[in-house]
């Protein structure tokens, strides 16, 4: 255990109890004043950055400030320092599910149709049946799960509660959070700084509504379990214990391992390193994982791994082309490319204040040195694959709880025990009068002492964090928020496409993408072959009837154009607006098409069928 050396307080009259509560509360007003007066209507290549209001990042700067000189002083209760993540969390995961009428992000859309296929059907199709959903029939915890949830609540659809979900995500994280912390330190300035910049850091944008969300917060959850209950002194305390405690830790890891892919893999490489401690040189956490994870793969999830296996093992030890991004995930545009930078530099500042943490406070290193461990497992998953491009950002996901905890004490004065601190208790509270008293004579020295770089640095840190979330976490809202009329737009396509039809689209980013699925064909034109782009840009009308064609009745084939599929395909470097246009102008004026549908938010047209009447 450890704990920090006392910091003076900020204000020491005894008449102001509750001013923690003054920042918070101008800040939510703020927040709540801002939200009524930001226009989402047209976002433009920075997303919610340049629609939010500017009563919205003042709300953010309060919020910020009043958290450190809150948390700083270590005889709040640390109620107020809750509060204040808690008032983060709402500013900052919030926001979008107020200002926005419809659900974020394609993927989490996705979901939606897999939930509510497998309500209607009563169960998950094939591998063979539905090809690349394979993935989410073969681990289908989360599904399953959300499915129960909906007949639970009684609610149509989970799009009712799909846009809150980056809340409800990040508030399952805050007790593991908690708990890993307190196994290192009982200093609550240190433990909720560093959960502070936990959330800041975690712009991913892996806690929307998705397996993902769930698997992570779960996989915090074991570290948490493993770190109190299976070190050395927890299992000296009793055997019988260890019994309940493995347990618990089996039904977390069967959860994980049924709902998610990669987070099995990042637990097993977190545990592996959790054994190279003294202290935590138990197998039994990391032999269950193992055990659990490969009945899994070797059962369930066989069909799918075996096809996917030779392209897995050939990306082993590549890791320039498992941390480069593919052709259309280069961002392009100002607004892009400054979002990008954003996330970077963010990222960038949290790692390195955690190396500055770990360098400058000695005895932390020592007493954290599992939470160090587990903070660089995840860095070999580099060599193991690409994850689709993702897996630099899912390796700075699995980084963040250690990276916070050692950034958090960058910020905060070196660290001594708590052995020293229990024999120095009662002098430091008799020193701290004596500081006041002081401070009442000595005026000027004391206020510079207080208000010294010691404070003004760390705060100008946590402020820079918070504001920068902002941009990397939002910034692509042009591409992830579908207005309304996008929304109806595509559910008038699926309402009329009879089975065996075929929906063409220049990719996926559109809402109900996936809507029946398991009856409807989809081809997505940007991610074929280069060669056959060009080939469509060059003569729009006649390739994508040539694509389309040979789809048999009942069935028809449809050409989708939407908002969100041209902010995608712009703000990734696939085609520009001109190029898009084109294509739009070409099908409209080619005879083979029909218009069905249009509004402002896209184009839906038809294929006309040869010999028949034309519906």
């Amino acid at each position: 255990m450890t704990d920090l050396s006392d910091l003076p307080p900020v204000w020491s009259g005894r008449g102001v109890p509750a001013w923690p509560g003054v920042p918070l509360v101008v800040a939510l007003a703020l927040w709540a004043y801002a939200v009524r007066h930001t226009d989402v209507a047209r976002l433009d290549d920075y997303g919610l950055v340049s629609a939010l209001h500017p009563a919205f990042w003042a709300g953010l700067a309060v919020l910020t400030t009043g958290f450190w000189f809150t948390v700083r002083d270590a005889r709040r209760p640390a109620a107020w320092s809750a509060a204040y993540v808690l008032g983060l969390l709402v500013m900052e995961r919030a926001t979008q599910a107020v200002l926005y009428p419809t659900p974020l992000y394609a993927w989490g859309w996705k979901h939606e149709a897999v939930i509510d296929h497998l309500l209607t059907a009563g169960g998950l199709q094939t591998a063979d049946q539905v090809g690349d959903m394979a993935v989410y029939d073969q681990w289908p915890g989360f599904f399953a799960a959300q499915a129960a949830l909906q007949r639970l609540l009684g609610v149509d659809s989970v799009a009712m509660y799909m846009a809150w979900w980056p809340l409800v995500s990040s508030l399952m994280l805050l007790l593991p959070l908690l708990l890993i912390y307190r196994t290192f330190t009982e200093d609550r300035r240190l433990i909720w700084t560093a959960v502070w910049l936990f959330y800041v850091a975690n712009w991913v944008g892996q806690d929307y509504f998705s397996p993902q969300s769930v698997a992570y917060a779960l996989h915090v959850g074991v570290l948490a379990v493993v770190l109190r209950r299976f070190g050395r002194s927890a299992v000296r305390r009793g055997r019988p214990r260890q019994a309940v405690w493995t347990v618990v830790l089996t039904v977390l890891i069967v959860t994980i391992v049924i709902s998610h892919q990669l987070t099995p893999g990042m637990l097993v490489v977190c545990l592996l390193a959790l054994c190279l401690s003294r202290r935590y040189r138990d197998w039994v956490p990391v032999a269950t994982t193992v055990v659990i994870f490969l009945a899994w793969c070797l059962t369930a999830a066989l069909p799918f791994l075996s096809a996917a296996m030779p392209d897995m093992i050939r990306s082993i030890g590549d890791v320039g082309a498992n941390v480069e991004t593919g052709y259309g995930a280069t961002p392009t545009g100002t607004g892009a490319i400054a979002t990008s930078w954003a996330a970077r530099l963010l990222s960038g500042s949290v790692l390195l204040l955690a190396a500055v943490g770990v360098l400058r406070q000695r005895v932390l290193r020592h007493r954290a040195w599992p939470l160090l461990l587990v903070a660089a497992a995840p860095l070999p998953m580099f060599a193991a694959s690409s994850y689709g491009s993702e897996m630099i950002f899912r390796v700075l996901l699995f980084m963040l709880p250690g990276a916070a905890f050692f950034a958090a004490a960058a910020l905060l004065p070196k660290v001594r025990t708590l052995a020293a601190d229990a024999a120095a208790q009662q002098a430091d509270n008799r020193q701290a009068d004596n500081r006041q008293a002081g401070n009442r004579q000595s005026g000027g020295s004391s206020r510079a002492r207080r208000w010294g770089i010691g404070t003004w640095v760390p705060l100008a840190a946590l402020l820079g964090g918070s504001l920068a979330f902002v941009p990397a976490y939002s910034g692509k809202d042009r591409i992830n928020y579908f207005p309304p009329q996008e929304v109806a737009l595509v559910r008038q396509l699926f309402d009329q496409a009879p089975d065996g039809s075929l929906v063409v689209a220049a990719n996926r980013n559109y809402p109900d993408a996936y809507a029946s699925y398991w009856s409807v064909d989809h081809y997505w034109f940007l991610d074929d072959a280069r060669s056959h782009v060009d080939r469509i840009v060059e003569s729009p009308a006649a390739t994508l009837a040539r694509d389309m064609a040979g789809v048999e009745r009942p069935g028809r084939a449809y050409f989708l154009l939407t908002q969100g599929q041209l902010a995608n395909s712009e703000m990734n470097g696939q085609l520009d607006k001109a190029q898009l246009d084109r294509i739009r102008k070409s099908v409209a004026a080619s005879p083979r098409f029909r218009l069905v549908a249009e509004n402002s938010a896209g184009w839906l047209y038809v294929l006309k069928q040869s010999g028949g009447a034309e519906r």
